[in-house]
């Protein structure tokens, strides 16, 4: 079933003109292509969110109707506000039956629990690609194209080659080219003298400082802090040996 979507056409243009517009909840617009000239629209903001939440709209031929007249066209552009979700602008570009067109199509992965290497290895599926270039006729635009993971296994890939894609359906690619569209791989398991490694990693900012000594004053030579240091130690030692009678001391007391 085709999407349908209204807007009007714009009469006013300019930065100022579509900064009122989208104040006013709508969004300026444009449509082109084919043997008609351009024409500006606008368009409700709430609905067309709605439609673009939709993997559908995105890659399917569209109901556009302008003020009572109906084209089909395609979603060529959006361009979106750097924070907010607001669209700021959309461009559609009108279709002709007998001339093929370019499209980014969406891949759907289906049977990856059946893959040997999910099911039986221990693997995971690491989607690649996401959407494949296409050139077929508007009247064989697919919604997605399937890709099949049940014959995968650990160590394997899918490529965009061996797809099998509907009928009137051609890849976009050069001779040569042939990407890798899915591929199953082992994760990294994180043994435990890993973690106890980790765990014992400190930070440079956790390593307590030395307290440094002052640096020497003018006139005083180098060194002479240690040999302050130094006598302090030898006067310890000297009262420490004092504290114990000598033995000899002790004899002469007996005679």
């Amino acid at each position: 079933m085709a999407i349908e979507i209204s807007a009007q056409k714009r009469e006013v243009q300019g930065t100022g003109a579509s900064r009122r517009l989208r104040h006013q909840g709508m969004v300026p617009g444009i449509l082109y292509g084919g043997d008609k000239d351009p024409v500006n629209l606008v368009l409700d903001h709430q609905a067309l969110v709605l439609n673009l939440r939709n993997e559908r709209f995105h890659a399917s031929i569209l109901t556009l109707d302008v003020g009572g007249t109906k084209e089909q066209v395609l979603l060529r552009s959006v361009n979106m506000h750097p924070f907010k979700l607001q669209v700021q602008h959309i461009d559609f570009q009108r279709v002709s039956k007998d001339k093929k067109i370019h499209m980014k199509v969406p891949l759907h992965f289906v049977n990856a629990d059946k893959s040997p290497g999910v099911k039986e290895q221990s693997g995971v599926v690491n989607h690649v690609l996401n959407e494949l270039d296409i050139v077929c006729f508007p009247a064989d635009l697919p919604e997605f194209i399937e890709v099949d993971l049940s014959g995968l296994s650990v160590g394997n890939s899918v490529h965009a080659r061996q797809l099998n894609l509907p009928k009137g359906v051609e890849l976009s690619l050069h001779k040569t080219e042939d990407p890798v569209v899915a591929t199953v791989v082992v994760p990294q398991l994180v043994t435990e003298d890993e973690e106890k490694a980790a765990e014992t990693v400190v930070s440079a900012a956790d390593v307590p400082t030395t307290e440094q000594a002052a640096p020497a004053k003018e006139g005083e030579g180098a060194g002479e802090g240690d040999k302050g240091a130094a006598k302090g130690g030898d006067k310890a030692a000297a009262d420490k040996g004092a504290a114990k009678p000598a033995a000899g001391g002790e004899k002469k007391d007996k005679k």
